[in-house]
């Protein structure tokens, strides 16, 4: 476990919180200081970008991203995403993860009244959330981690998402990702802080060997696009193995095996990976070494 993660699980929720507004506030006025004297990055530069690191017309995207760590955008989030679309052009996919959730699974279950697919904001950053509310965006209805989609497949992936009893199978737009040799961009985010796709690997395996769900199976309402209601049943991931996640050290792993690669978006560090070539990578490790988000160097 880096130091970094020893650090996190030790330290108080309250002080994380206060450290996550300290930097917030340290970075918008990074942000100011960028915009006052014109260093703003437009739509084109980030077109240059992505065609730099390989992304092209036709590609399959999902994206995890941090607004802040791209540096002052022209447009805000329309900025990124009018690059993102424009670059993979009308037969590609945009996909975001758009969960209603920045806390423990467990405690949002618990707290939370319903999902409505149309009215519950993203938590996972200001680029999802804008996103979710494009025209044409579908959204799909799971309670936990739906997935907004936009382009010609975008039904595809977001279609079998209802009902799961986990988030991650091989129906979620996550795995459906890889079918559809796909690619995953962290603009800003690491795995630790965006690592949905691991979790792929964890719904693969019938008997996976750590019991990362909670045991109970919750009844949560969920509401569709048309307002009608639906009853489903939902696992949620349990906390205490939450806290023993080691993401990041699963990177060098996706490096060797060139399922992952590091460039630069704007300002903000991003792996760029090959969807399939990650999930076959995890279950290439699991399977003859034991390697796992918890267990980064194998049994």
């Amino acid at each position: 476990m880096s130091l970094k993660d020893i650090i996190r699980n030790i330290t108080p929720t309250f002080l994380l919180k206060l450290n996550r507004k300290r930097k917030k506030n340290s970075r918008n006025k990074t942000l100011a200081n960028q915009k006052s004297i014109g260093k703003i990055i437009t739509t084109q530069q980030l077109i240059e970008n992505l065609h730099q690191i390989g992304i092209q017309k036709g590609d399959t995207l999902l994206v995890h991203s941090a607004l802040s760590k791209i540096g002052f955008l022209e447009e805000g989030p329309k900025t990124l995403v009018d690059a993102l679309l424009q670059v993979i052009g009308e037969n590609g996919n945009l996909l975001m993860p758009t969960s209603p959730n920045n806390v423990y699974q467990l405690n949002y279950i618990q707290n939370t009244p319903y999902f409505d697919v149309l009215n519950s904001p993203s938590k996972t950053g200001a680029i999802t959330e804008y996103f979710r509310t494009l025209k044409d965006v579908k959204r799909s209805l799971h309670p936990t981690e739906p997935v907004s989609a936009f382009g010609p497949l975008a039904n595809y992936f977001i279609k079998d998402h209802f009902n799961e009893l986990t988030p991650y199978t091989k129906n979620s737009p996550f795995c459906k990702v890889a079918e559809k040799q796909g690619k995953i961009l962290y603009i800003g985010v690491s795995l630790a802080m965006a690592g949905t796709s691991l979790h792929t690997l964890e719904d693969a395996i019938k008997d996976f060997k750590y019991p990362i769900y909670y045991p109970n199976i919750f009844d949560f309402r969920v509401i569709d696009t048309e307002g009608v209601e639906h009853n489903v049943k939902t696992k949620v991931h349990n906390p205490e193995w939450s806290k023993k996640r080691k993401c990041d050290d699963l990177i060098p792993m996706f490096e060797l095996e060139n399922a992952l690669k590091k460039v630069k978006i704007g300002e903000a560090e991003t792996l760029l990976c090959d969807a399939k070539l990650f999930f076959d990578t995890m279950l290439k490790q699991y399977t003859e070494k034991g390697v796992t988000m918890y267990t980064p160097f194998g049994n």
